[in-house]
Order: structure tokens, then sequence, then C-alpha cells
């Protein structure tokens, strides 16, 4: 990977952007994309978006989000522990006996997830998976009273994992989920950009919001933009790993290239359109396939003002939405030249209809 990408991922991942408090880490990425865009702004609830060829036609959205999953102060005790709420789907399996950071109006505030000891427990017969209410955070404080001067109720927490190359192409991070996907439309407009292809299509790259607590952000976005078609870009689970079961959840491998999904909200003509490119740019696709809904911004975009053609573009990631989720920065580079070269194979006007 380019040595200016790889430093834009890095900082892109390792900034909190917990659902709802995406602010930090959508700066940094209006920052990195301004420079390959025609224009860029953000609404009212901070989706973000760069434009590119201002004015072509179809009108095209590249859009993926921003947000991950997170914790938030939900009650303090007397004796100053806090208790938690979920910005998404937080396993709290996983997130027992972590560091934290609490973001506060004042700064980073240091905490640990509080675990008991397998010693003062081993009495009991069986010991129960944790709820989430049964997780507390301990950030030192005496009492009641001395945290309510560090926190308040509704601060948002994130983990204190960061990014990490492991081996190979091979990275680790807390929120690949979904920084990969905002990176991926950011490095498309850099390439359409720096290589001076002839755009016939407008091209706007959305980084949105709160897509893990309701897919809120695109909804808002696809209604404001009004794109012709719509990719989305975002991460889906690997397969291949001990005590996942491919007859269930599909056989998607890590190093084996982005996956393309058929079905429901993925538009025909566009899946198609995508696997063309791809073989023209010698990607290999992975594939998948879906029944009712993807779990992904697609699921909303699609139905948007009566329709807008759409289709999921997504990048193998194992262990989904805990601190060490890995994936491989060969299989994403692949996914801004696939989008690339998708944009720039639209002619002028195009649509993209279903024949009856």
């Amino acid at each position: 990977m380019r040595d200016k990408s790889l430093e834009f991922l890095r900082e892109l991942v390792n900034t909190p952007s917990p659902s709802g408090h995406e602010m930090r880490g959508q700066r940094v990425w209006l920052n990195y994309v301004r420079q390959y865009a025609d224009r860029t702004y953000s609404d009212a609830y901070g989706n973000c978006v760069a434009i590119l060829n201002e004015g072509g036609s179809p009108r095209l959205m590249l859009a993926a989000h921003a947000d991950e999953v997170a914790l938030t102060v939900n009650y303090i005790d007397k004796e100053g522990f806090l208790y938690v709420r979920k910005l998404g789907g937080v396993d709290p399996v996983v997130v027992k006996a972590q560091r934290v950071l609490i973001h506060t109006a004042k700064g980073p505030v240091r905490g640990v997830i509080g675990n008991v000891a397998p010693h003062l427990t081993k009495n009991e017969k069986e010991r129960k998976m944790p709820e989430i209410g049964d997780l507390f955070i301990d950030i030192g404080a005496r009492d009641r009273r001395e945290a309510e001067k560090l926190v308040r109720i509704g601060d948002p927490i994130t983990l204190e994992d960061s990014f990490e190359l492991l081996r190979g192409d091979l990275a680790i991070a807390r929120a690949f989920d979904n920084r990969v996907g905002t990176f991926a439309v950011a490095e498309t407009l850099r390439l359409l950009k720096t290589e001076g292809r002839k755009l016939k299509a407008e091209v706007c790259a959305v980084s949105n919001i709160m897509e893990e607590v309701g897919l809120y952000g695109a909804r808002q976005i696809a209604y404001s933009i009004k794109p012709d078609v719509a990719i989305v870009v975002d991460v889906t689970h690997a397969t291949d790993y001990p005590t996942v079961s491919q007859q269930l959840h599909g056989d998607v491998k890590i190093g084996k290239g982005p996956t393309l999904t058929h079905g429901g909200c993925n538009h025909p003509a566009i899946v198609e359109r995508l696997e063309e490119v791809a073989r023209k740019e010698k990607i290999k696709l992975q594939h998948e396939a879906m029944s009712a809904t993807s779990g992904t911004d697609t699921d909303v975009i699609f139905w948007t003002r009566g329709g807008i053609p759409s289709a999921l573009v997504s990048l193998p990631n194992r262990y989904m939405h805990s601190p060490v989720e890995l994936v491989s920065l060969r299989d994403l580079e692949q996914i801004p030249v696939l989008l690339a070269a998708f944009a720039s194979s639209l002619k002028p006007g195009e649509q993209f209809n279903v024949v009856v």
C-alpha cells in the first residue's frame, strides 16, 4: 500500500468515532479527501461528502459508514464505578477486562472494564455469560462525587486498541468496521483524480454516520443527494477460521479479494457491471448471497425516493465487533480500483433498470 494511504488509514482507524459522536474521525476523512475533490461539505448531523466532476451525469454515490461500535456512560454508583449502555452491537464477553477511554468535553479519561478474578468465583458451578448491565468501569475515583467531576452521563466510551500490522499484508485494529469503507471511497476519488480519468458521471464519496445504531446517516444523505446509482462499501464476516460454519455463513476468505453480494437490495445490472469491470481490472471477487436484508446501509439506500439502484461491495473481516478485527490490506486496495473502474465505465446519463 502507498505510504501516504497507509498513514491515512492508520490515523482514520485510530481516531475514535463512536456512533453519534463521529466528528473527530470525520475531520480526518475530510482533511484527506478534499485534495481530490471539487467540493466538500458536511450536513446537519455530520454526514460528509466529497464531490468530483460536479454536474456530471449520472450521479454516483459511493457510501460507507464512519461510526464504530462503542459504549456510553449510563449510571455512576456511590462508589464511583460507571455502568454503561451499548452504542451498536457490542459483545459484553469481548469487552470485559479491557482498557477504555471515556471521551469527555475536557478530554479523554482512562478506565478499565472490571473483571472478577476466577479465584473469587471458583465455587460457582457455572459462570454466567456477562450481560451489558453487568459491566462496570473503574476510573480510579473514590466515590460518585469525584467521578462526576471527571465524566458525565452520555459520554461515549471506546476500547483503547490501535492499528497494527500483524504479518505480511494482514492488519489488526478495533474499528476496521467500517473505517476501511470510508478509506476505500476516499481512495477511489484519489485514483480518479490523480490518474486523470475522463469521467462522465458525478462522483459523490460519502462518509456517513450512525450505521451501527439504525442506518440513520445513510437514510439522511441518500435522500438529500438524490443519487442515480449507489455503491455501499462495508465489511463482511470472513468465515475461514475455526468454529465458523461455512454451510450457514458462506465461504469468505481473507486474502481472496473483496466480496460482491447478490440478491435483495443489490441491483442485478449494477452487480453485473461490477463483475464486468472486475474482470477487466483482473480483480478477483468473492460472492455472497443474502435473503431479506444485508445488514448494511444498502438496505435503506435502495428504497429511498422510490428506489435507488444500489449494490454492496465488502471487505472480508475476521473477528468483527472486537478489539482485534483482522483484514488483508491487499484485499482492501482492490476496492478503490474496482470502484474507480465502475465510475469510469458510466456513460452520460446512464440509468440502471431491470428489464421486464
